[in-house]
């Protein structure tokens, strides 16, 4: 890439990214003590991906959702996942009309920009595959007709881990589908201090206002697909993602027999895909490492399979990302 090309995205991005700032008080005006979550999310929808989100409850998920939407004035809407849906629950149907003899197309709540998707695991299979499907597709049949969803969509799925008697656990080719799988963790003491103050006093978060136009963030969609990316990084990239599937070629010996499955090429992608998204919420029209560093365990941590040793030994995926970016030379 010439200098006056990089000169040129760069000059479009910051045309382009003024919202980011104002985007992300409002989140935090809302939202204490989770800036990095914030973060995420956002980049996660610049990027283009879904969300799977894995918190106990009461961590504001469903606030987090509707302060997004409201910032950025779209339709929003709350599906709680329950054992006795059906898919047309989710996506719509078909209703017989008595006056005219024929089925009316009656569409279902899938049909707006910003999606929570609440306990996706307390569904069954058939509903779970519905709603991955019109992620993937972005687009949903009902009876002979095709309906596009609208732009942008954004599915934040939510799962609870403590508890998971009469849940439907999501299969991993499934779960891959998820941009990013991100932990919801308590804040800290300062950060509920705030929160408990927050709400229980006078407050009126429904004073927040738009501050940008769908349109605007799908024109900063556009812009990020051409960030430019350097061979070294993806280099970087490609050692990262092929460390997972074959540890011992990359010097990373005592992870033999730990990992089962490594990451797919999905993950490869996407990991560009949300460290461009990153550059953009910097400024930046290329991406560094410290960008892949930054999304890395969120776009993997989903991806990758431990063994029943792993298991058995207490490690999680995150602890062999972390091993990963410790062994990988950044270049």
């Amino acid at each position: 890439m010439t200098d006056f090309s990089l000169t040129d995205t760069n000059d479009r991005i910051a045309k382009a990214s003024t919202f980011i700032d104002d985007l992300k008080k409002g989140m935090n005006s809302a939202i204490l003590g989770q800036e990095e979550l914030i973060n995420k999310i956002l980049i996660a929808m610049l990027s283009n991906g879904h969300i799977l989100l894995e918190g106990v409850p009461g961590l504001a998920k469903t606030l987090m959702v509707k302060t997004l939407s409201n910032l950025i004035k779209t339709e929003f809407q709350r599906i709680q996942f329950t054992p006795d849906m059906l898919p047309a629950d989710l996506l719509g149907t078909l209703i017989y009309n008595q006056k005219t003899g024929e089925f009316d197309t009656r569409k279902g709540p899938i049909f707006s920009n910003i999606i929570l998707a609440d306990e996706i695991n307390r569904s069954p299979a058939k509903v779970q595959s519905a709603l991955l499907e019109a992620m993937q597709e972005r687009q949903v049949t009902i009876g002979e007709n095709t309906y596009l969803l609208g732009e942008p969509f954004l599915v934040m799925a939510t799962q609870n881990p403590i508890e998971q008697e009469g849940t439907y656990p999501l299969p991993e080719a499934q779960v891959d589908r998820f941009m990013f799988k991100l932990l919801v963790k308590y804040p800290d003491k300062a950060s509920e201090r705030l929160v408990l103050r927050q709400n229980t006093t006078p407050s009126d978060l429904s004073i927040l206002k738009d501050v940008v136009s769908p349109e605007q963030i799908l024109d900063a969609q556009n812009i990020i697909q051409d960030i430019y990316v350097d061979e070294k990084v993806e280099d970087y990239v490609l050692k990262l993602i092929f460390a997972t599937r074959d540890p011992q070629d990359h010097g990373l010996n005592d992870l033999e027999g730990i990992i089962d499955f490594g990451a797919s090429p999905r993950a490869t992608i996407n990991l560009v895909r949300a460290a461009k998204a990153r550059a953009f919420t910097e400024r930046r029209g290329y991406i560094t490492p410290e960008d892949i560093r930054y999304v890395g365990a969120d776009v993997l941590r989903h991806r990758v399979i431990l063994t029943y040793e792993a298991e058995a030994e207490e490690l999680t995926a995150d602890d062999i990302i972390q091993r990963l970016f410790e062994v990988i030379e950044v270049p």
